[in-house]
């Protein structure tokens, strides 16, 4: 079984593409991204087929990495192997091995992990910061460690700061709620309204002694 996102295909791929894993016959291409089991027509075993878009695409010029002839452009990176276009960051020419697409873009192997170190590619991430967490902790530590609560006078207004500023920033590559930020805004209030309720008794304790 191969895993990989549902969708209907684009083209029929080779029938040796996919053999039954039991009789490794080539499986029907019906089977392929389908909801629900499966049997193979050979062997009749049960089983579901999901399959990566790349299965599906059209084989066009110079694809997986074809031989270059005669006058043909090659890729940077395989000298051997026919270019079929440039990478659209550094604009060397690649072939279909070297060929990265992401989101309609072409980058080649090169770019694509200077982007990804670099973050110069705005589509491609594997880590962002967790401002709701951030700004949940800021407001709530001070809380559960009494001997630094009086560091909240400074954690609450920075923790409400972040929780205003990032409200509609994303949270993170798996899909979160906003409740840390829901909360870290309570709490930091809470805290504000604290000081400032102390603040005004110690004022007015001040000039009633006076």
């Amino acid at each position: 079984m191969i895993l990989g996102e549902p969708g209907p295909p684009r083209a029929v791929p080779s029938p040796r593409a996919l053999t039954c894993p039991k009789c490794k016959s080539p499986l029907e291409f019906s089977l392929f991204n389908h909801p629900e089991l499966g049997s193979c027509a050979n062997c009749g075993s049960k089983l579901q087929v999901e399959a990566f878009p790349a299965l599906f695409r059209r084989e066009g010029s110079g694809r997986d990495g074809e031989l270059v002839m005669e006058g043909e452009s090659t890729c940077f990176y395989h000298p051997a192997k026919k270019a079929v276009r440039p990478c659209e960051g550094c604009g060397r020419f690649v072939c279909g091995l070297c060929d990265c697409e992401l989101h309609g873009q072409h980058f080649c192997p090169s770019c694509l992990e200077v982007g990804r170190k670099k973050g110069k590619i705005k589509n491609l991430e594997n880590h962002r910061t967790l401002y709701d967490s951030i700004a949940l902790t800021l407001a709530t530590v001070p809380i559960l460690l009494v001997f630094t609560y009086v560091y909240s006078f400074i954690t609450a207004p920075a923790a409400l700061y972040i929780a205003i500023r990032y409200w509609n920033a994303p949270r993170g590559l798996v899909r979160r709620t906003k409740i840390r930020l829901i909360l870290a805004i309570i709490f930091a209030t809470a805290e504000i309204a604290a000081w400032l309720i102390g603040i005004y008794f110690i004022f007015n304790n001040r000039r009633t002694n006076d």
